[in-house]
């Protein structure tokens, strides 16, 4: 498994639990995307279940690559371990849009079993956001609400307030906040050996302390839209030319992924510029930050022509240049 970098906090607080012999039987594991939750999720899971069966002489969360566990979770037939994710549809590639109450339901099939290798068993939803309707939520209340005997379950999240009350009340909460940049160098190296020193400056400083999402943006030029977006922050655009061509160029079906790393990275650009500013300056700035996050949310999950959604988003930073560019935005 990969190796876990920063989140030093969280894995002494696991650990504490683990070590204590009161573990918790819920975790909530929230924080922004890309900075590792998954992973947090999965290696505290393998140390559960690896410690169950002895002492496991290694630090953190690590659990040795030749420990049985270790070999069977990589294989992905840990019998005791169970993962609850969006499948893909009638045996393609696209993935489901959530997690079925089906889903939720086989892990009570599951549970009318013993476990096979240790007491423990361990549940990882990657990611609770992603369970469908009232359904599958309630479905998985009643298991954390009657928890079975030595299980514990590791629920991801990138909302946890959009969780049922229920289920949050339940959880142990596991805040991991974005990498520091030294972590975050160390994560990227590890991920891509082949990328040079420069490479790895630039994703540190589009990523934000989340290494999955630079990664995800690794060849996308996202520096480059971040040049055209700190254009617009300093000079408007008082014709309106920059943002259709900057529209235009990122409506393509083949500019997908452009597209998603602008809708993340306009609110992030106005959030910078924002700290850059005191009084009417700044709640100006603060309310066009509220305008384009709930701009960028809406174009994700309703799906909103990109052509329009770049125009109006681009329209917000050339906004806060002042003058002529505000009126015309």
């Amino acid at each position: 498994m990969s190796p876990l970098f920063g989140h030093e906090e969280a894995v002494a607080a696991f650990r504490r639990a683990l070590d204590s012999g009161r573990l918790a039987h819920a975790w909530l594991v929230a924080g922004p995307p890309g900075i590792g939750k998954s992973l947090f999720a999965h290696k505290a899971a393998l140390r559960v279940l690896a410690e169950g069966m002895g002492p496991v002489d290694a630090p953190g969360l690590d659990v040795p690559d030749e420990h049985t566990a270790a070999r069977l979770f990589e294989a992905g037939s840990h019998p005791d371990f169970m993962r609850l994710e969006r499948v893909a549809k009638g045996g393609g590639s696209e993935l489901a849009r959530s997690i079925g109450v089906d889903q939720v339901r086989w892990l009570h099939q599951r549970f009318a079993m013993t476990a096979a290798l240790s007491p423990w068993r361990v549940v990882v939803i990657d990611t609770a956001d992603d369970l469908e309707g009232r359904g599958a939520p309630n479905a998985l209340l009643k298991l954390v609400e009657e928890p079975p005997a030595h299980t514990v379950f590791l629920l991801v999240s990138h909302h946890p307030d959009r969780l049922l009350p229920t289920i949050r009340s339940r959880c142990r909460m596991l805040r991991l906040a974005p990498l520091k940049d030294d972590a975050m160098a160390s994560a990227l190296r590890a991920a891509l050996p082949e990328a040079d020193e420069r490479e790895i400056a630039e994703l540190v400083a589009v990523g934000e302390g989340a290494p999955g999402r630079a990664i995800a943006w690794r060849g996308l030029d996202v520096a480059g839209l971040d040049r055209e977006i700190d254009q617009l922050l300093r000079e408007g655009d008082p014709t309106g030319h920059r943002r259709a061509a900057l529209a235009q160029a990122l409506s393509p079906k083949s500019a997908q992924p452009r597209y998603e790393a602008f809708l993340a990275r306009v609110p992030a650009k106005i959030a910078e510029a924002a700290r850059e500013r005191s009084g009417p300056a700044l709640a100006e700035a603060i309310a066009l930050w509220e305008r384009a996050s709930g701009l960028a949310g809406a174009a994700r999950r309703l799906s909103l022509d990109s052509q329009s959604a770049v125009f109006e988003l681009a329209g917000l930073v050339a906004a806060l240049a002042g003058g002529e560019s505000r009126r015309a935005a």
